[in-house]
Order: structure tokens, then C-alpha cells, then sequence
């Protein structure tokens, strides 16, 4: 099964052009899955069933896992073998009994903007580590735009004289404007900074590590979290708190929904207005 997971997710990247956390998505949980099969002597992609299928969801709740992750995995599993039908390798889908597990909406949690003026203080700015690390947190909040397209930004995808950034998704982009506080730190840190940190004169990458490669969502998320504590915020805090902050905090100033809408890159308004219950 290890070779038609291969191929599963080699058609992902090079036929539907699914973004690298989908891919990543997808192959954490058919490994998952397909290791628990093996313990059970199942190693053919054709001696799967929907029993089995059913068995492995059985499975994951007595792991107290979400309604959210299990409905994830038998997204997956049906995805996996749509592929292996398309590819004639297989000639049904046994996924497909089985309806998704309901999924209660979770308000998002937000920081409060004194935890957010806290937070964004915490760098030092008197060591090329702290400049970047204020920019980075900066940009995050000024913009709201997830943790991935944070670390995929390009130099070339910033214009400080006018202020805004071009932030791509897939094959979409979008412009969003970013305020003084964030100018500022990224002149900082462009100016002053980046030209050090970088090993490759050519590197296009906006944010790189300390050895000079592009920054990772791991190194991000540890970076944030050493924040966080340092600032004493007692919220399990998040890359992502900080863009459900951004959008609520924007709501209860008195922005546009649809505004906030295009900002966050949200195809459907619907889910942008939960942030107008939490601003309220």
C-alpha cells in the first residue's frame, strides 16, 4: 500500500497542484491508517472494506480523538481511493457508506489587544533575531494571514513604499494593506537584518533561520510560544490566534465584513462573520 500511497500523493502535487500542507494532510492519515491495517494483517489496497474502514474510525474515538480530525481521515481515505478508481486499481470506494461524523463549529479563541500589544513588545530589537522575530509578528497581526503564507512570502511580494503585501494562495492572490507598526519593523529588518542571516545572495525567501534558510512552520511556531510564555499570556496561544485576533479586532473597530472578507482570503462570507459574534 506504501506504493500506492506514493503515487496518491505524487498525483496531488503534480496533477491537482494541492498545496503542501494538503499533501502533508493527506499523508499523515492514510499512514496512520494504513498502520493500523498492517497490525491487523490487512496489507492490500483490495482487502480493505468499509467494516475495516469503520473499524479504524471506531478506533480513533476511543483515542478521544475530534469529531473534526476523524471527519479529516475519512476525507482522506475516500480521496485515496477516488485515485485508485480514476487509476483502475480499484472498483469501488468503500468510504463512501460512511457518513462524515458531525462537526460543532468552535467559536475561534482571540487574544485580547493588550495580550496582543504585550506580545508584539517581547522581541528585543537590539539583536538581528529580535528584529526579525518583530517583524514576523507584526506582519502576522497587521495582515492576518495564516502561519504558511507567512514563511512562503517572497521579498518581491512586499512593497513598503505603499505600503501593502501580495499574498498567494494556490493559484489565487490577494493585496492586503499593512499599517506603520509593520512598515517599520520590516524596514528594520530588511535593511539592517536579513542580508546578514542569508547563505544565498539569491534566496527570495522574506524570512529565513538562523542558518540562512527559509523559515518553517515548526521554527515559527516554537518562536511564538517562546513569546508568548516570556509575555506571560496564559492562552495556549497559537499562529492562527493571531488571525482570528486581527479579523475581531478589525469588526470591532468598525471595519467592512466583506473588506475583512477579501483580507483573510475567505471564498465564503459566511465564515467571516463569525468574527462579528466575537467582536460583539
Amino acid at each position: 500500500m506504501q506504493n500506492e500511497l506514493a503515487l496518491f500523493l505524487s498525483y496531488l502535487n503534480d496533477v491537482k497542484h494541492s498545496s503542501v500542507n494538503t499533501i502533508q494532510s493527506y499523508e499523515r492519515d492514510l499512514k496512520y491508517f494504513f498502520k493500523f491495517l498492517s497490525e491487523h494483517q490487512i496489507d492490500q489496497v483490495n482487502d480493505i472494506s468499509c467494516e475495516w474502514i469503520q473499524t479504524y474510525l471506531d478506533y480513533m474515538r476511543s483515542l478521544n480523538k475530534s469529531s473534526s480530525t476523524i471527519s479529516r481521515t475519512l476525507a482522506s481515505i475516500r480521496a485515496f481511493f477516488f485515485y485508485l478508481i480514476k487509476e483502475g486499481k480499484a472498483y469501488e470506494n468503500p468510504a463512501v457508506a460512511i457518513e462524515m461524523p458531525k462537526i460543532t463549529k468552535k467559536v475561534p479563541k482571540i487574544l485580547s489587544e493588550n495580550d496582543i500589544s504585550v506580545l508584539l513588545n517581547e522581541p528585543h530589537t537590539t539583536d538581528i533575531k529580535g528584529i526579525r522575530d518583530k517583524a514576523m509578528l507584526e506582519l502576522l497581526y497587521a495582515t492576518g494571514i495564516r502561519v504558511t503564507e507567512l514563511i512562503t512570502l517572497k521579498v518581491t511580494d512586499i512593497n513598503l513604499n505603499q505600503g501593502y503585501i501580495i499574498c498567494r494562495d494556490q493559484n489565487k492572490e490577494r493585496c492586503i494593506p499593512i499599517g506603520k507598526p509593520a512598515i517599520t519593523a520590516l524596514k528594520n529588518y530588511l535593511t539592517d537584518v536579513r542580508y546578514a542571516m542569508i547563505r544565498d545572495q539569491h534566496e527570495e525567501a522574506l524570512f529565513v533561520n538562523c542558518n540562512g534558510l527559509p523559515l518553517t512552520r515548526q521554527g515559527f511556531w516554537k518562536i511564538l510560544k517562546t513569546y508568548a510564555k516570556n509575555a506571560h499570556i496564559e492562552a495556549e496561544i497559537t499562529p492562527h490566534m493571531l488571525r482570528h485576533s486581527f479579523a475581531a479586532h478589525l469588526i470591532q473597530h468598525g471595519a467592512n465584513l466583506k473588506s475583512v472578507q477579501q483580507m483573510l482570503g475567505h471564498s465564503d462570507i459566511s465564515t467571516t462573520q463569525v468574527y462579528t459574534h466575537i467582536a460583539k
